[in-house]
């Protein structure tokens, strides 16, 4: 994965830190009353995490030390690199300490790093069909509430890029927005005259007369909504260099790389994180100690 000024500091972040120890507290309830009573305090062991399946790995490199490592911060784990592609049947991370606190972070940190590998893969996927294309694979979002600095960055790993975080993150004016205003003008003159003259602006268009529209008032990125790479190559013909061409709608694997032989610059898919398939990871202990 090619590392950013977004993925410095991600694993630090408070907010990050404040989530994870809610998942915790959700899954712990008031203790484990299984691992606790077979286990004493002082029995130790080491497990390790195995690739069920092929996939790119997300989450396994620093999010999972985190969380075993927010349960006992003495545990010792030897991560694989997140954006690595492993086969089935590889230890992808290894984890010693205390039995008790193994099992109390052993379904948080499995649950996590199976849902980001799946969308880092399911990313891959994409990235891999517009080989020898310049779109740029986005996401967007919709993503699963609480998780989407953890499923942006597992596009990245993935090798993706990201749309804007949030809605105070960019201007992207859609269909309700030209509906209630009016016109794709009027829209784009109240946030400009809100905003100012500096962000840059969104339009989605549907069709060649709302990008026509959307050119006429100099806007900075054109979404191609829906449609049919007929219509996206003339609409990407008449946009030129004037604006960024992003396609989106109805993207899958079997479409997406007629899609990028339109010439657009980017394709939006929100699949990558609300339909990416969890990959299977399994976690095996490899040495115990003696239980209570």
């Amino acid at each position: 994965m090619e590392r950013d000024s977004q993925d410095h500091g991600l694993f630090k972040n408070p907010d990050l830190h404040r989530s994870l120890r809610s998942f915790l507290d959700e899954d712990l309830g008031r203790g484990d009353i299984t691992g606790e009573a077979i286990f004493d305090r002082k029995s130790s062991g080491t497990a390790v995490f195995i690739a069920k399946e092929a996939m790119v790995l997300a989450g396994v490199e620093q999010l999972a030390p985190l969380i075993f490592q927010m349960v006992n911060r003495e545990t010792s784990c030897h991560p694989t690199a997140d954006g690595r592609r492993v086969e089935a049947g590889e230890v992808i991370f290894k984890v010693s300490g205390p039995m008790r606190d193994l099992l109390a972070a052993e379904r948080l940190a499995l649950n996590l790093c199976q849902r980001l590998s799946g969308i880092a893969t399911y990313t891959a996927d994409f990235v891999a069909a517009v080989a020898g294309y310049p779109a740029k694979i986005m996401d967007t979002r919709k993503t699963t509430p609480g998780l989407r600095l953890l499923e942006r960055y597992a596009v990245r790993a993935g090798g993706g890029v990201n749309h804007r975080f949030n809605l105070n993150d960019g201007i992207l004016i859609k269909d309700n927005h030209i509906a209630a205003a009016g016109s794709i003008a009027r829209a784009v003159a109240r946030v400009r005259e809100y905003n100012g003259p500096d962000l840059a602006v969104e339009v989605e268009c549907e069709t060649l007369a709302q990008v026509e529209e959307a050119m006429a008032v100099g806007v900075e990125i054109i979404m191609l909504d829906n449609m049919s790479p007929a219509l996206m190559t003339r609409a990407v013909s008449m946009i030129g260099k004037q604006a960024i061409t992003e396609a989106s709608g109805g993207v899958s694997l079997a479409n997406v790389r007629e899609i990028a032989a339109c010439g657009v610059d980017r394709i939006s898919i929100g699949a990558l994180t609300h339909s990416a398939p969890a990959k299977d990871i399994s976690m095996e202990m490899v040495n115990t100690g003696n239980p209570a």
